[in-house]
């Protein structure tokens, strides 16, 4: 069987990666504690909120900066 030839082969174009963020891990966690403020208090919800507020703030801040 014949070796493959590699002579037309290109190098894939190069990428940003994103650094890696506690985001997503905050935006979950505003989502428990509001459905959890649901079942017992407005001030989990309220926590919640803002937690989500500053998490989504941070994600979408860092993809708009590509970083």
């Amino acid at each position: 069987m014949p070796e493959p030839s590699h002579d037309n082969w290109v190098l894939p174009p190069e990428q940003n990666i994103p650094q890696p963020t506690y985001a997503p891990a905050g935006f979950a966690l505003g989502v428990a504690f509001v459905l959890f403020g649901l079942i017992t208090s407005d001030l989990f919800c309220f926590a919640g909120a803002v937690l989500i507020a500053i998490a989504l703030k941070s994600w979408i801040g860092a993809m708009a900066d590509g970083k």
